[in-house]
C-alpha cells in the first residue's frame, strides 16, 4: 500500500530535523507522530498542563486539515502525560476538543524526552 507523507519533519526551534514525519496517510487513515506542545517556531510553549495540551490539540488539528481532515474523524489517541495529578485537567481540555464522539484513548504516565514537556498526544483519524 502506498502512503503519503504530511506536513513534512518535525523541525525543532534549534533548527534540527528530527527523522519522523508530522503525519502519513496509508489507505483510509491518517495517522499523526505524536505532538508536544511546541509552538510555529518549534519552542515549547507554556510551563503547565492546560497550556500546553490545547497546543498540542492546535497541532493536531493542523496537521489534519493538511490531511483534509478534522478531529471529528480522530478514532483513536494515545497520550503520555508526565505528571499523574496533571490528569484531571488535561482531561478537561481534551475532553473540550472531543466533546460528542470521543475517540478511544490510551492514557501512560512517563517521562518524555524534551525537557519541560508536560503532554504528548498521537492520533489516527479514520479518512475515507
Amino acid at each position: 500500500m502506498a502512503h503519503k507523507i504530511i506536513g513534512g519533519q518535525l523541525k525543532l526551534a534549534d533548527g534540527r530535523c528530527l527523522p519522523l514525519s508530522k503525519a502519513v496517510r496509508a489507505g483510509d487513515f491518517v495517522m499523526l507522530s505524536g505532538q508536544l506542545g511546541l509552538d510555529a517556531t518549534g519552542r515549547l510553549v507554556g510551563d503547565d498542563i492546560e497550556t500546553q495540551t490545547t497546543q498540542c490539540l492546535a497541532n493536531i488539528r493542523e496537521i489534519l486539515r493538511e490531511a483534509g481532515c478534522t478531529l471529528d474523524q480522530v478514532v483513536k489517541s494515545t497520550v503520555w502525560l508526565v505528571n499523574r495529578d496533571d490528569f484531571a485537567s488535561f482531561n478537561a481540555v481534551y475532553a473540550s476538543h472531543f466533546p460528542a464522539h470521543p475517540p478511544v484513548r490510551s492514557t501512560v504516565v512517563c517521562g518524555l524526552v524534551l525537557p519541560g514537556a508536560l503532554v504528548e498526544i498521537e492520533v489516527m483519524a479514520y479518512a475515507p
